[in-house]
């Protein structure tokens, strides 16, 4: 959900500091001159306008001087004036502006949130635990700051809200039906869909607070405690069915070859209960999950 924002981030032009120092030091050594001449003279001519013009280069280099701030690349500075915002200086180095004008630092580099284990239930009432890591940056230094509160804190509550939503929005896994789950996004699954899912979430929730998302990804997923014994002899049966599904559906075919390539090259000649025999002889001895013991026949085929 997009909110108009009351107040939107915009550019503060402030000065060059080298060359404020510059002026600054200028200043200084005048009135460290004119104070060595006042000095010099034997009866000194100390003038109202002279002490004026003195306090006058004094208070000019401490105002510069008071102007004066850095700013690291990445890293910007809201700038107001008697409580309005007057715009975000982006520059780098040494800055210089009004000193009135109060400074407020903010950083723009990446930040990461790695999120607690959450329990929370997914979209078939289960209850999972889940976590999750995302990456993080200040888009809007004015939104971050004066539409929010606390943005940090801010992006630590609506992370832990958009995870939580997102567990119950999806299934923790198709529960073994594949053939009717197979189009089915799960959290085990579809990583990367419910990465994406989950990355378009927080950044909606984000907007307001000038935040924007440059990754997140689930970084724990489980099954809760209380049940994660259940759900491990469910998933063990699971893969024993599978096993067993393809072993049968193997050696049915292996007998098919069999019986096709003994009746191609004419090698022996079965009735319909011999055939019948012979499958499942095979069917046991290739089915069956301890080695089988042969039985040698000494009589004839019928015997």
């Amino acid at each position: 959900m997009k909110t108009s924002a009351s107040f939107m981030e915009k550019e503060f032009s402030s000065f060059d500091g080298y060359a404020m120092v510059a002026l600054a030091v200028v200043l200084k050594v005048i009135l460290a001159y004119s104070v060595w001449q006042l000095a010099l003279q034997v009866n000194p001519d100390v003038s109202f306008w002279r002490v004026v013009y003195m306090l006058f280069l004094a208070a000019a280099a401490v105002f510069i001087w008071v102007g004066l701030y850095t700013l690291q690349p990445n890293e910007g500075a809201l700038v107001t004036l008697f409580g309005g915002y007057r715009g975000t200086d982006r520059s780098t180095g040494l800055r210089w502006c009004f000193p009135l004008y109060r400074r407020q630092k903010i950083s723009l580099r990446s930040r990461n949130l790695n999120s607690d284990k959450l329990k929370v239930n997914d979209k078939n009432g289960n209850p999972i635990e889940i976590g999750a890591a995302l990456v993080w940056r200040v888009r809007d230094t004015a939104q971050a700051v004066y539409e929010i509160d606390d943005y940090e804190l801010y992006v630590r509550v609506q992370s832990e809200a958009a995870i939580r939503h997102l567990a119950s929005a999806y299934s923790y896994d198709n529960g073994g039906d594949e053939s009717e789950t197979k189009n089915i996004i799960t959290l085990r699954g579809g990583a990367d869909v419910v990465a994406k899912a989950l990355a378009n979430e927080l950044q909606e929730r984000f907007d307001k607070a000038g935040i924007s998302v440059e990754e997140a990804k689930l970084t724990h997923l489980a099954y809760a405690p209380e049940i994660a014994s259940a759900m491990l002899r469910r998933q063990q049966a699971e893969a024993v069915i599978d096993a067993r599904s393809k072993i049968v559906h193997g050696a049915v075919t292996m007998v098919e070859m069999a019986l096709k390539g003994l009746s191609d090259k004419n090698i022996v000649h079965l009735d319909d209960e011999r055939k019948a025999a012979m499958v499942s002889n095979l069917l046991v001895v290739l089915c069956a999950e301890s080695n089988v013991q042969p039985i040698v026949n000494t009589g004839t085929l019928y015997n």
